[in-house]
């Protein structure tokens, strides 16, 4: 895992990135000289084309969730997600090659040659990858710390989430910590002191999966002189969030907020989201101009006005506003006036609100309350404010997510399914959490591309 403008991002991604990149420029190299006749050619026409070809098949790689970090769960999904991308690769090279202004090549078919020669490289790259979870890079040799409840989280995190990056040799017994939940083979002998098994098994990182790190649960003399021997050691808080993307509210205290990098509000950082915003959202405005006025005569046709609605949401700092979103439900929805999720299946939805759902275009009028100010494109899902009272009360630490502005979308959005429960809702604090304590202009463009993945295969909709 390498950390880019304070993100994680997993190496073997990083690695299919930069390989696909040189891929898909030198392939476009290639095939356009493979296509001249005579004399040494001229590359001034074809370097530009096979730049702007390679990086946007890069953007739309990643729309489309092959660099997502985590391996697909099934040949049929690396196929599909291949397939689309090398369907998609054919109208974007007619435009690159022949409507922009620099120059074209001497063959017609160079356009197809390219794409040929890209597909079988990217379609053999993308499947020994995606379906087997083998990383392109060494992985790392992971050894945890204790073999109770925390050491099996742990352990399941690592094997579902990032496989592909870590190797976990074994579990090292803490003193304190007599349960075994983890595979009792995968328990390493503690007739051995820690920084002889960390040499004898060639470890790579320590993680400290032990809730009480006092009284002799473990030796901070070991792990030091691990430390001192060049192990990465991490404790749970840190371990969730670099391999999870989460500030888990399970293994947090406060100290570790206040104390701890992140979290920082500075008016330069400001200045750069709001310009992001106004952009992006004037942008997105123009382009979603036509979907929007096929939205609201669908809304009208089938059950007539009002097209929008509009609903308090609590802000930044606690402040309410009220949001715009196209109408997905009867307008008798909440006719005994108690506030309620909204739920799958939820019979209160239309056939048209349905639609626009699935497909996000309900959320976008809520570019207006960007443009006001109110929202971010990114940033924590805005709640209305019962239920912000209620889980309040509930869950630590929840109003944290309201020290910046609510988004559009958000790291939650895109990396766990709607959620109608306060369990669910504690699942979506804790990515809230990773956002506001890492948010960078970097991460903000990281969740739009995965927002248009999301967007694209219909995941998390309701």
């Amino acid at each position: 895992m390498l950390r880019l403008f304070n993100h994680y991002v997993p190496a073997t991604s990083l690695a299919q990135f930069v390989l696909d990149s040189l891929l898909l420029f030198v392939g476009i190299v290639i095939a356009a000289l493979l296509q001249q006749r005579g004399g040494f050619p001229a590359l001034g026409p074809v370097i530009p084309s096979a730049l702007v070809f390679a990086l946007i098949m890069i953007a739309l790689n990643g729309a489309l969730g092959l660099y997502h970090g985590i391996p697909s769960s099934s040949l049929y999904d690396t196929v599909a997600r291949i397939l689309l991308s090398l369907l998609a690769s054919i109208p974007i090279a007619y435009i690159v090659f022949r409507v922009l202004p620099w120059g074209d090549f001497s063959h017609e078919q160079g356009e197809v040659t390219a794409i040929l020669i890209l597909g079988v490289i990217l379609a053999v790259r993308g499947l020994v990858v995606g379906t087997s979870g083998e990383p392109i890079l060494r992985r790392s040799r992971v050894l945890v710390i204790g073999t109770g409840h925390e050491a099996a989280a742990v352990e399941y995190s690592l094997n579902h989430f990032r496989r592909a990056a870590f190797d976990v040799v074994g579990f090292y017994p803490s003193p304190n910590n007599d349960d075994v939940l983890v595979s009792n083979h995968r328990v390493l002998p503690e007739s051995h002191s820690l920084i002889d098994t960390v040499r004898a098994h060639s470890i790579n990182e320590i993680i400290v999966a032990v809730r009480e790190r006092r009284g002799g649960s473990l030796s901070l003399k070991q792990l030091l002189d691990c430390k001192l021997a060049g192990i990465s050691v991490l404790d749970l808080a840190s371990f969730y969030e670099r391999v999870r993307g989460q500030v888990r509210l399970d293994a947090l205290k406060a100290s570790w907020l206040i104390y701890g990098d992140g979290f920082k509000q500075g008016l330069v950082r400001s200045f750069i989201k709001r310009t992001f915003d106004i952009v992006g959202s004037l942008v997105l405005l123009v382009l979603a101009l036509p979907l929007m006025v096929l939205a609201a005569v669908a809304i009208v046709i089938e059950s007539g006005f009002p097209v929008f609605y509009t609903q308090e949401r609590v802000g930044r700092g606690g402040r309410v506003f009220r949001v715009i979103k196209f109408r997905s439900m009867r307008t008798d929805a909440e006719k005994d006036g108690k506030p309620r999720w909204a739920s799958k299946q939820d019979d209160r939805v239309t056939r048209i609100g349905r639609i626009i759902r699935k497909t996000r275009i309900d959320e976008l009028p809520q570019l207006l309350n960007v443009l006001r100010g109110e929202m971010s494109l990114v940033g924590p899902r805005p709640e209305r404010p019962y239920f912000v009272d209620q889980l309040a009360r509930d869950i630590p630490f929840f109003a944290v997510r309201h020290s910046v502005k609510p988004g559009l979308t958000g790291w939650a959005q895109v990396r766990f399914q709607y959620g109608s429960t306060v369990d669910d809702a504690v699942q979506k604090l804790q990515y809230d959490l990773y956002y506001v304590k890492n948010h960078t202009l970097f991460l903000d463009a990281l969740i739009l591309a995965e927002t248009v993945r999301v967007v694209l295969t219909g995941e998390g909709a309701h």
